[in-house]
C-alpha cells in the first residue's frame, strides 16, 4: 500500500517534498514553456504563492549535479514523461537576497559576504569540472568580483553553461528604500553602486537567468544596466504557474478524503465553496479574464487543509495567523506610516468602492513610488489588488478576496481607532448580542456614534462612501458573520449582507444593511423621498432568490440607516 502523502505546509524545498513523499501540485509542465522564452526572465508574484518551491524545482531539474536523481525526484510528474532539451545541462548558482540583512549602514559588506559564501559553495559543488589550479586560485580570491570573473572566464573556456537563479531580488533594496529613503537606495542601485555593479557582472556570464520578487521597483532601476530581462509576470501563459487552480485544490481535497485524512462525511465541494471567497480570485493577466478559473493562494489552502484534518472542520479563523508577519512586512514596504494624503486616499477609495480603474505599470523607478498613480500597480504586484475586468484600454482592479480585504480593514482601523473612541471589546460584546439575540440597534448605533467622533479630524472623508468604509472596517471584526459588501441581489447591490458563519457559530440572526447619505443642505427637502427609495431597495434585495440560501435558516433583518453629514438621522428595521 502506498504511503499517504503528508501536507507540505511550510515546506518550500522540492527535494524535501519529494524525498519525504509530501503532496506536490505538479508545475513541471511550465518548464517547456519557460525554455521557449528569452534566456533572462523576471517573474513577480505576491508572498506565499509558492515561489521558493518552484525555484527549488528548477534547481533540481536543471542542475547537472543532480541528473542521477532525476527518476527518483521527478517520477510521476509531467517532466518525467516529457523531458526538455535543457534538463540537467547547467551548473546552478542560487542566490536568495532575503538572506542579506543586518545593519543597513554596512549593507554592502553583508552583501559581499553573502555572495562570497554562495560562490564558495558553488565551487565546492562543481570543483571536479575545473582544473585544480583554478579551484586553488578561486578560494584564494577574497572578492566577489574576482570570484565571478574567474568562474566566467573558465566556464566560458571550458564551454560549461551556467544558470543563475535569484529569489527575492528586490527584498533588501525595498527595505533600504523604506528605512533610508531614495538617496541611499539610488546610491546602491545606480552608477557604481554595489548592487547594480554585481548585476553588470552577471550580464553575459550566464546562459540563463531566472529572477523572482514581489515588486518591479528594483527591476526598473537595474535594467538600464541589465537591459536583457524579459518580464513574464503578466504573460497569460504563466498566469497560473504559481498558486493553485480550482482543479488543483479539488484534486488535493479528494485525495485526502479518499485516504481517510478528511472525515468521510466531509463535502469537497462545500469546502471549495468556503475557501473561494477567502483565498481565490487572483488574476494576473487580462487575457485570462475570458477563463472562469482563477488562482488560489496556495499557502492559505494548505493552512485550511491542515486545520481541517486536525479538527474535523474548517478553521475558526480563515486567515493563517502566520501571515501576520507578512502584513507587518507589507505595511513597512508600503510606508503606510508616512503615506501622503493622495496615497491614503487611494487605499480608502479601494476599500470603499471595492475597485479602482487604472493602468498597471510593468516596472517603475523608485522615485515614482510617491506617485499616487503608480501606487495601484504596487498594490497589484503585492497581491492586494487583482484584475477584475477592463474599462476601455484600462484595467479594473479589485480586492481579490476576504483575506486581503481584512488587511485593508486593518490599515483603516489603525487610523480610525485613534479618534473613533471605539472599545473593541465592547463592540465585540454588542456583536454577540446582534448575532444570537437579534439586538442590532446598540452595535450599529455604537459604530455610528464613533463615526461622528471623527468629524473634527477627518473632514475630507465625509460622504456616503466614507460611511461605508468606516462601517465595513468595524463590521469586519465580527466573527459571527462574513460581511459581504456590495453583494449583487435582484439586479442591485446592497451595501452590506451579514452572512451567518454557521460553520463555527450557531447565529440565529442575519442582516441586510442599507446606508443612505445626504448633505446637510439637502436633508430636509430630500430625506423622505430617499428613505422611501431605500425601503423599496432593501425589500427588493430581500426577495432575491439567493437570499433564502444565504441566510441559512436564520431570521433576517432589513436595516436602513440614513445619515446627514456626520450624523445618523434615522435607523429602522423595515
Amino acid at each position: 500500500m502506498e504511503e499517504i502523502k503528508q501536507v507540505p505546509y511550510g515546506v518550500s524545498d522540492f527535494v524535501t517534498v519529494r524525498e519525504r513523499n509530501l503532496y506536490y501540485v505538479d508545475k513541471t509542465m511550465y518548464l517547456s514553456l519557460l525554455e521557449q522564452q528569452p534566456d533572462n526572465l523576471f517573474y513577480i508574484r505576491p508572498r506565499r504563492f509558492g515561489k521558493s518551491l518552484f525555484i527549488s524545482m528548477l534547481q533540481a531539474y536543471y542542475d547537472k549535479a543532480m541528473t542521477d536523481r532525476f527518476d527518483s525526484l521527478f517520477s510521476g510528474l509531467w517532466a518525467h514523461e516529457h523531458p526538455t532539451p535543457l534538463r540537467g545541462r547547467y551548473q546552478m548558482l542560487y542566490l536568495d537576497f532575503s538572506q542579506v540583512g543586518g545593519d543597513i549602514d554596512h549593507l554592502s559588506t553583508h552583501f559581499e559576504e553573502y555572495c562570497k559564501v554562495k560562490l564558495d559553495g558553488f565551487m565546492r559543488k562543481y570543483q571536479n569540472e575545473y582544473p585544480e589550479v583554478v579551484v586553488k586560485v578561486f578560494f584564494e580570491i577574497q572578492t566577489v568580483s574576482g570570484k565571478l570573473a574567474l568562474i566566467r572566464d573558465n566556464a566560458g573556456a571550458l564551454r560549461i553553461p551556467l544558470y543563475l537563479i535569484i529569489d527575492e531580488y528586490d527584498n533588501f533594496t525595498n527595505i533600504v528604500l523604506n528605512e533610508k529613503g531614495e538617496e541611499v537606495y539610488h546610491a546602491i542601485t545606480h552608477a557604481s553602486g554595489f548592487y547594480r555593479d554585481v548585476f553588470k557582472k552577471f550580464k553575459g556570464m550566464f546562459e540563463r537567468i531566472f529572477m523572482t520578487g514581489v515588486s518591479p521597483v528594483t527591476l526598473d532601476d537595474l535594467t538600464s544596466g541589465f537591459n536583457i530581462g524579459w518580464h513574464l509576470s503578466m504573460n497569460p501563459k504563466f498566469d497560473k504557474m504559481l498558486g493553485f487552480s480550482t482543479e488543483d485544490v479539488r484534486a488535493m481535497l479528494l485525495y485526502y478524503k479518499e485516504v481517510g485524512m478528511l472525515p468521510a462525511e466531509s463535502d469537497v465541494e462545500v469546502m471549495l465553496t468556503e475557501m473561494k471567497p477567502w483565498y481565490d480570485n487572483y488574476c494576473f493577466a487580462k487575457e485570462c479574464l475570458k477563463q472562469d478559473a482563477r488562482v488560489f493562494n496556495c499557502d492559505m489552502v494548505l493552512y485550511y487543509l491542515r486545520q481541517y484534518m486536525d479538527s474535523g472542520h474548517s478553521p475558526e479563523r480563515m486567515v493563517d495567523p502566520n501571515t501576520k508577519t507578512d502584513y507587518n512586512k507589507l505595511k513597512k514596504l508600503l510606508q503606510l506610516d508616512r503615506l501622503d494624503g493622495d496615497r491614503r486616499g487611494v487605499i480608502r477609495r479601494i476599500v470603499e468602492e471595492g475597485q479602482i480603474i487604472t493602468e498597471v505599470e510593468e516596472s517603475f523607478p523608485a522615485k515614482d513610488l510617491t506617485n499616487p498613480n503608480i501606487f495601484p500597480s504596487l498594490l497589484f504586484y503585492y497581491g492586494m489588488l487583482t484584475i477584475k475586468g477592463t474599462y476601455g484600454s484600462q484595467l479594473i482592479l479589485c480586492i481579490p478576496n476576504n483575506n486581503v480585504r481584512k488587511q485593508y480593514y486593518e490599515y483603516l482601523l489603525e487610523g480610525y481607532n485613534e479618534y473613533s473612541g471605539i472599545r473593541i471589546s465592547s463592540l465585540l460584546t454588542l456583536f454577540t448580542r446582534m448575532s444570537f439575540d437579534g439586538q442590532w440597534q446598540e452595535a450599529l448605533q455604537y459604530i455610528a456614534d464613533a463615526y461622528k467622533n471623527l468629524s473634527s479630524v477627518r473632514d475630507s472623508i465625509e460622504g456616503e462612501r466614507s460611511i461605508q468604509g468606516f462601517f465595513m472596517a468595524y463590521l469586519s471584526l465580527n466573527d459571527y458573520y462574513i460581511t459581504a459588501p456590495e453583494l449583487e441581489l435582484s439586479h442591485g447591490y446592497c451595501d452590506f449582507f451579514l452572512l451567518p458563519n454557521l460553520t463555527h457559530y450557531q447565529s440565529r440572526h442575519s442582516y441586510i444593511v442599507e446606508l443612505k447619505y445626504l448633505p446637510k443642505k439637502d436633508f430636509e427637502a430630500k430625506a423622505a423621498e430617499q428613505w422611501q427609495q431605500a425601503v423599496e431597495q432593501i425589500d427588493s434585495y430581500a426577495r432575491a432568490p439567493r437570499v433564502e440560501a444565504l441566510r441559512q435558516g436564520t431570521q433576517m433583518h432589513k436595516i436602513v440607516m440614513q445619515f446627514s453629514g456626520w450624523n445618523l438621522m434615522r435607523m429602522e428595521e423595515v
